[in-house]
């Protein structure tokens, strides 16, 4: 009689969450990774600057925000520090009211390059043209500690998993050169958002961050910890931040963190992944 109870009580379970999920459908998520157009170098690969305020790149940034304000989204989620929303909600007032270009030279004269940041040129003007009131910064900023890895690594010895390191980091830069000389701006993120190009993206922290140092020793470990609970804040603040009314959300960061993102929303029975390539081919 207990297991008959039991399996009654998981069955009425069940078919409440069913209905549930019938009555509030997940909410979708267009995830855009990319690579930094401002390029400041932040990143362990160093790849050649893509000029991104030539006219044709322009135009093509009309075209790809024309087709994402298209996707109707209520709110943006992008790479800026969650804890300076007040100055992201003053820069993205002055773009809508197209004074944002001269306030960033007027502050910043000899910067001219932050204008390039793909916040401004595809974040702010898809907002804009979507009428989107505010867009929310969702970055944690996490010291990875890359360097100390390093020093495990020499420390035990393990020369050829330092020379794979590097290895990998080089092909990706050499790889990398290669498509932004080849590729216009609407193949390169088209290419960035594929699951070969995010599987390529992150692995390494598995692959080969993970098995550094000795056997007592997990600062490889640790670097891989410190990524994963990066991106695991960032999307805690996209779950706190998008509310019940909300049916559609854009999130627009650096292609390693769309990757591991992916993975997050396929787990989360509130969210739906709608991809770029999708809605740029409508």
């Amino acid at each position: 009689m207990k297991l008959k109870a039991l399996l009654l009580s998981l069955l009425v379970a069940f078919q409440a969450q069913a209905q549930t999920k019938a009555l509030n459908p997940p909410k979708e998520i267009l995830i855009i990774g990319t690579f930094h157009f401002e390029n400041p170098g932040a990143d362990l690969a160093k790849t050649d600057k893509f000029n991104v305020m030539i006219p044709a790149v322009q135009q093509e940034l009309e075209t790809i925000t024309n087709k994402i304000s298209k996707f109707g989204a209520d709110k943006f989620f992008v790479e800026w520090p969650y804890t300076r929303q007040n100055k992201l909600d003053t820069l993205y007032e002055k773009y809508k009211n197209n004074q944002l270009f001269n306030y960033l030279l007027q502050t910043r004269p000899k910067d001219t390059s932050e204008r390039e940041n793909e916040i401004y040129q595809l974040a702010f003007r898809a907002a804009k043209k979507s009428n989107t009131p505010k867009v929310y910064g969702i970055d944690v900023q996490m010291d990875l500690p890359f360097d100390s890895m390093m020093v495990a690594i020499d420390k035990a010895g393990q020369t050829p998993l330092k020379n794979e390191i590097f290895a990998r980091i080089k092909a990706l830069e050499v790889a990398e050169n290669a498509r932004r000389k080849k590729f216009t701006l609407t193949q390169l993120l088209v290419e960035n958002n594929t699951p070969e190009y995010r599987k390529a993206n992150y692995s390494a922290y598995v692959t080969l961050f993970n098995r550094a140092g000795a056997l007592t020793n997990f600062k490889g470990a640790d670097v891989v910890d410190v990524w994963y609970k990066r991106n695991l804040y960032m999307y805690s603040l996209v779950q706190k931040l998008t509310e019940s009314k909300d049916k559609r959300v854009v999130v627009v960061l650096g292609s390693g963190h769309i990757a591991l993102f992916k993975q997050l929303i396929d787990l989360d029975e509130n969210f739906k992944v709608v991809e770029l390539k999708d809605v740029l081919n409508k």
